[in-house]
């Protein structure tokens, strides 16, 4: 091949760098992950969730007057309480990442009336247990 850009982005050529002037040298094997003693990566290899965040918790009881008092995962939890937000349209039309407490909800909020969807996840992890 004549064109040095079609040699370099041509199937098999992964081991090779391409220099400013063009030229087409070999990457050494001390600088491959695999000369850096890395090892393949399972193809197989599923992610495993982490147990801690699938454990069921008991909500409080100011909090289960919104999800419920059955005992639910933190991802359950989150998820029931952006559900009743939506639904009651607490979201701020201004900035929508700002919750509006409503009377159910300003007793899981601390008392506060508007929290930002960041702190709201931290305010509701004190009403697990």
């Amino acid at each position: 091949m004549d064109d040095p850009l079609a040699l370099f982005y041509a199937e098999g050529y992964a081991g090779y760098r391409l220099s400013y002037n063009y030229s087409l040298s070999a990457i050494p094997e001390s600088q491959t992950a695999r000369g850096r003693g890395a090892t393949e990566w399972p193809k197989n290899m599923v992610r495993k969730a982490n147990p801690a965040l699938l454990k069921p918790l008991q909500p409080s009881a100011q909090l289960a007057a919104i999800v419920g008092s059955a005992p639910l995962p933190r991802g359950q939890v989150v998820k029931q309480l952006w559900a009743y937000i939506k639904k009651n349209n607490l979201q701020n039309p201004a900035n929508k990442r700002n919750i509006i407490a409503d009377d159910k909800l300003r007793p899981v909020f601390g008392g506060k009336s508007e929290v930002n969807m960041f702190e709201m996840t931290k305010l509701v992890s004190q009403h697990l247990s």
